[in-house]
C-alpha cells in the first residue's frame, strides 16, 4: 500500500508542479503568465495575469506538498481547489478531454481527495516527521477546497453569463 500511494503521490504532485511552471515561467510549452493570462481573461477569470500566476503558485505549491508526502491534506486542498476551477473552464465540452472537456482535472481533483482521506502512506514526510491525518482532515480539505473554488468559479460564471451570446460562443470553443 505504501508505495501504491507513493507512486500516486509523486506522479500527481510532478505533474502538476509542470502545470504550476507552464503558467509561472512557461516552461515545457506554457504559456507563462502573459499567455495564460491572456487565456484567462478569455474564460472569465479575471485580472488575467494575476488569476494565471495564482493558479501557478497553487499548481507548483500543492504539487510540491503531494511530491513530498508533506501536509498532505493542505496540498490536497490546494490541488482539489484549482482543479475544481479548472473543471469550470471545460464544463461546456462535456466530460472527455479529447473534446476539450474536463476529464484531466476531475481526475487530478478526485485523485487528491482520495490522498486527503488516505493520507500519503509510509514514504513520506508526514510520516518522518510523525504526522499522522485521520478521515477528517480529508472532510475538512475538501471544505477547503470548496470554500476557496466556489467564489471564484461563481464570480466567472457570472462573468461569463454577461457577456454577449457571441462572446460566450467563442468561450465555449477556446475552452
Amino acid at each position: 500500500m505504501a508505495v501504491g500511494l507513493l507512486l500516486i503521490r509523486v506522479v500527481l504532485g510532478l505533474l502538476l508542479v509542470g502545470h504550476g511552471t507552464q503558467k509561472l515561467f512557461g516552461w515545457f510549452g506554457g504559456g507563462g503568465p502573459a499567455g495564460t493570462g491572456a487565456f484567462f481573461d478569455s474564460v472569465g477569470y479575471r485580472p488575467g495575469r494575476g488569476m494565471a500566476l495564482l493558479a501557478g503558485l497553487a499548481e507548483l505549491t500543492g504539487g510540491t506538498l503531494l511530491a513530498l508526502g508533506l501536509l498532505t491534506p493542505l496540498g490536497s486542498a490546494i490541488v482539489m481547489g484549482v482543479m475544481l476551477a479548472a473543471v469550470a473552464i471545460h464544463t461546456a465540452n462535456g466530460l472527455w478531454v479529447s473534446n476539450g472537456g474536463y476529464e484531466t482535472p476531475l481526475l487530478y481533483a478526485i485523485t487528491a481527495l482520495g490522498l486527503a482521506f488516505t493520507g500519503p502512506g509510509g514514504y513520506s514526510l508526514d510520516r518522518l516527521l510523525g504526522l499522522s491525518w485521520s478521515w477528517e482532515y480529508g472532510v475538512g480539505a475538501a471544505l477547503l477546497a470548496l470554500v476557496t473554488a466556489v467564489p471564484l468559479v461563481a464570480l466567472r460564471f457570472r462573468r461569463v453569463s454577461t457577456q454577449p451570446a457571441k462572446q460566450r460562443s467563442g468561450l465555449r470553443s477556446a475552452a
